[in-house]
């Protein structure tokens, strides 16, 4: 009992083993099909790709090679001329085989149907097994079965005549032939016809469950008073595959001259474009600066004339571009040694020049005013003196970032706080515009705000006591800063200048704010150390708008600003705003600083017109 017991557990055991097992081999199953679905389908994407990465390659083969076009256009036009004068000559081919065969054709019958009638008219025979012999044998004489130009007549009775008593002949074919292997047309072409005309008409016919050409040759003939048509059939099908085995020669002779006209042009062009190529290639390692790099020159012919006086035109530049390296170098060398041995003596003169300001009450009115104008020009001659020593570091590729995170907006007011007497002199009011509280940028603090503070020094300058916008906005990449002025403006080659070194654009205008002439060029050369732009947009009698487009993070890059550069006769606007929305603060500087309250309405604000802005700072946007 114990065993059977023991017996019964094992045997369960082993079922449920044996249900595990197969669960386990159903849900592999399951998931191997599974598996084959998914790859099924990625090989049947893959499959759909190709033809579009086909068409990418060849277009993109098409716009980089010039050997490519060419080839290719030759091809083509090769292609087409080759099929037309294929087609030409294969028609007149196929024309001249028919014809020859239809020439053949009507003499033969003409000749068969004149033995025939003749046959019939000199005929002694009065019984019917007679007639029917004779009959027969007359048109058994008609077949040509073993020639190049197999023959075989159909014999019938034209219909509604009248029919003599003695009458014993109808209708005749030869073997598998029949009366509906005769166009309708033809036999009523064949039965309004006099006895001396003939037909003829083409036609397919089947001839051993095979479709051949044929032509059909129709005559009357008469026979005991009773008129019938007489129509011999010639197959052509000889003719058909002479004209099919000249048909493949012109295609094969044609694939083969395209492929040799390809051939030639390939070595040709390559020939040609080879020396293009290597002058491109030896171009851009110029343009990279490894002025030494010159082209091979081989033979006296035109190439070779090419490459030399590219390698001469490599030669001039080199020493040119070395001779302006030279002038350069000793330009930054003198800047840089006279700015640092000017410090020296303007610091005593600045130093005097103090002495003398701060006790200029005791002095008579000539020199009171002489020391306020030597205090006032030493401090010009000192701010110039401090930008030269800052472009002669940026020459010398010594300007270093000191980048943190800090808050842009904040920055922005530092400057607005810190132009606010300027403002109040030039009687213009500042605005800031900001959707956001506090912007966080990673910059180099010290160098943003001398840029902002440039800006901002020059639209009070030319603003013409109007008031100055500032906007500031964010996106996810970048943030962008814009002060826009309602003065005096500039033209679009003036903004395309106005970055320039020692640039103005009216040299006799005064200057209320001073200035050496190189503020711009400094904020440029910071602008780009943060891998931001620096742009200018300006209309004449409408003002202009400078944009600073900074990357959030160091090291990013910038798709697109967030503030519009030309407002398009509108502000220019932050990205996004609509109309009669307070986007931001108001700081009014006429009579102090102040800051309006939410409540105050903002101006009514048109939408941004977004363009491609001209390239300034080294970039484009």
């Amino acid at each position: 009992m114990e065993q059977q017991e023991d017996r019964w557990a094992r045997a369960r055991v082993v079922a449920r083993h044996a249900q595990r097992r197969g669960a386990l081999a159903a849900r592999r199953a399951r998931i191997s099909a599974a598996r084959l679905r998914r790859g099924g389908r990625k090989y049947l994407r893959l499959l759909l790709r190709v033809p579009g990465r086909i068409r990418s390659a060849l277009a993109q083969r098409w716009r980089r090679s010039l050997q490519f076009r060419t080839v290719f256009i030759t091809l083509v036009l090769a292609c087409a001329s080759i099929f037309g004068v294929g087609i030409y000559l294969s028609n007149q081919i196929a024309n001249s085989l028919f014809q020859e065969r239809l020439t053949q054709a009507e003499v033969q019958t003409r000749q068969s149907v004149t033995q025939v009638q003749e046959t019939f008219d000199g005929a002694q025979v009065s019984d019917q097994q007679g007639v029917l012999k004779l009959v027969n044998d007359t048109l058994a004489t008609l077949e040509a079965r073993d020639s190049g130009t197999p023959r075989q007549y159909v014999f019938l009775a034209v219909p509604n005549q009248d029919q003599p008593r003695n009458q014993w002949v109808d209708s005749r074919a030869s073997y598998l032939r029949t009366e509906n292997d005769i166009p309708q047309s033809l036999r009523e072409a064949v039965e309004g016809s006099q006895q001396s005309e003939q037909f003829w008409e083409s036609i397919p016919l089947t001839v051993d469950n095979t479709i051949h050409p044929a032509i059909a040759v129709g005559n009357k003939v008469t026979f005991g008073g009773t008129v019938y048509e007489l129509y011999l059939l010639y197959d052509i099908q000889s003719a058909q595959e002479t004209l099919d085995e000249m048909q493949n020669v012109l295609w094969f002779g044609g694939v083969f001259l395209l492929l040799l006209i390809g051939a030639i042009v390939w070595i040709v062009t390559r020939s040609l474009v080879s020396p293009v190529s290597h002058a491109a290639a030896v171009s851009e390692k110029l343009a990279a600066g490894q002025l030494e790099e010159r082209m091979a020159v081989e033979g006296e012919d035109e190439v070779a004339r090419l490459a030399k006086s590219f390698n001469h035109m490599a030669t001039s530049l080199q020493e040119q571009i070395n001779q302006l390296a030279a002038l350069s170098q000793m330009q930054q060398r003198f800047v840089s040694d006279v700015s640092h041995e000017l410090r020296t003596p303007l610091t005593t003169v600045r130093m005097a020049a103090e002495v003398l300001y701060d006790a200029r009450e005791q002095f008579d009115p000539v020199n009171k005013r002489s020391a306020e104008l030597l205090y006032n020009q030493v401090e010009r001659f000192q701010a110039l003196l401090n930008d030269l020593l800052e472009i002669s570091r940026f020459d010398a590729g010594a300007a270093r970032l000191d980048v943190e995170p800090q808050d842009i907006v904040a920055v922005v007011r530092a400057v607005i706080e810190t132009a606010a007497p300027i403002a109040v002199s030039c009687g213009s009011e500042v605005r800031l515009y900001t959707r956001a509280g506090s912007i966080i940028v990673d910059m180099d603090a010290r160098r943003i705000e001398r840029v902002l503070r440039n800006l901002l020094l020059n639209a009070l300058e030319h603003g013409e006591g109007k008031p100055v916008e500032i906007f500031v906005a964010a996106n996810a990449d970048a943030v962008g800063v814009s002060v826009r002025d309602h003065g005096i403006g500039m033209s679009p080659s003036e903004a395309a200048r106005v970055f320039d070194r020692f640039w103005r654009a009216d040299p006799a205008r005064a200057r209320k704010t001073g200035g050496s002439g190189l503020g711009l060029s400094i904020a440029t050369e910071d602008v780009k150390l943060h891998n931001g732009w620096l742009q200018a947009w300006g209309r004449r009698r409408e003002g202009s708008c400078f944009r600073l487009t900074l990357p959030l993070h160091a090291g990013g890059t910038i798709v697109e600003s967030p503030v519009a550069l030309d407002p398009g006769g509108a502000l220019p606007l932050v990205r996004g705003a609509t109309r009669d929305v307070v986007v931001g603060t108001t700081t009014m500087l006429n009579s102090g600083p102040a800051t309006a309250s939410p409540g105050v309405e903002a101006p009514r604000l048109e939408a941004p017109r977004i363009e491609a802005p001209p390239e300034f700072g080294g970039r484009t946007p």
